[in-house]
C-alpha cells in the first residue's frame, strides 16, 4: 500500500504514477524550457492523476487544466505576467489540455476581490502552494536543469495516495473548499473528504 511506503519510496511511486499521464510529462518538459523563476507544476493535475491511477481510471481523466506557478516579484504589473502567459501559450500550443500560467508574486493584488478574503503577499511559490484549500492539493513538481524531479509536498503524500482530502484552513474560505470537494466527489466517489473544522 503506497500510503505506508517510506518517503523515498513514496517519491518514486509519485514519479511513476505521474509519468503515466503523458500530457503532464509534456507540460513539465515544456515548462522547463521557459526558465521561469521558482516554477512548479501544481494542484489538480498532480493529485488527480494519482487518484485516477489508484482508482483504475485513465491517468488524465477529468483533469480540466494544468497549473504552472512561478514567482517573480521584480515587476508586479499585469503586463509583465501577461507577457509570460503569451510566451507560454506558444510553448504549450498543440497540447490536448489547457495550461494556466500564473505569477504567484501578484496573487495578493486580486485575491480578495475574487474570494472575499485578503491575502498577504507570498514570499515564494512554495508559500502559495501552502495556502491551497486542502492539504492534498499542496503539491508541486518541477524539473531541475539536470532533468531531476524536484517535489514540494509540505503535508506528505500519504493522503494523496490514500484518497483522503483534508481541509487546509489557512487562507481560502470554507465555501471554496466545499465547492471543490463537491466537484471532486462527483468525479471520484472513492474519496474520503474530511469536514471543514468548526471554531
Amino acid at each position: 500500500m503506497t500510503t505506508r511506503l517510506l518517503l523515498d519510496e513514496q517519491l518514486a511511486a509519485l514519479r511513476d504514477t505521474l509519468s503515466r499521464n503523458e500530457t503532464l510529462l509534456e507540460v513539465l518538459n515544456r515548462t522547463a524550457t521557459l526558465d521561469l523563476p521558482g516554477w512548479y507544476l501544481t494542484a489538480g493535475c498532480l493529485f488527480q492523476t494519482v487518484w485516477n491511477v489508484v482508482t483504475g481510471r485513465p491517468p488524465a481523466e477529468g483533469i480540466k487544466d494544468y497549473d504552472v506557478f512561478y514567482f517573480d516579484d521584480r515587476d508586479l504589473s499585469w503586463e509583465a505576467e501577461d507577457k509570460v502567459i503569451r510566451a507560454a501559450a506558444d510553448v504549450f500550443a498543440g497540447l490536448p489540455a489547457e495550461v494556466e500560467v500564473r505569477n504567484e508574486a501578484r496573487v495578493h493584488l486580486w485575491y480578495e476581490e475574487k474570494f472575499g478574503v485578503p491575502c498577504a503577499p507570498y514570499p515564494s511559490t512554495e508559500a502559495a502552494i501552502d495556502s491551497f484549500a486542502a492539504t492534498t492539493c499542496c503539491l508541486g513538481v518541477r524539473l531541475t536543469p539536470d532533468g531531476r524531479w524536484r517535489v514540494y509536498a509540505p503535508h506528505g503524500l500519504s493522503d494523496v495516495f490514500g484518497l483522503v482530502v483534508r481541509p487546509n484552513p489557512v487562507l481560502a474560505p470554507r465555501a471554496v473548499y466545499e465547492a471543490k470537494t463537491a466537484r471532486w466527489r462527483r468525479q471520484w466517489p472513492e474519496l474520503t473528504v474530511l469536514d471543514w473544522p468548526t471554531a
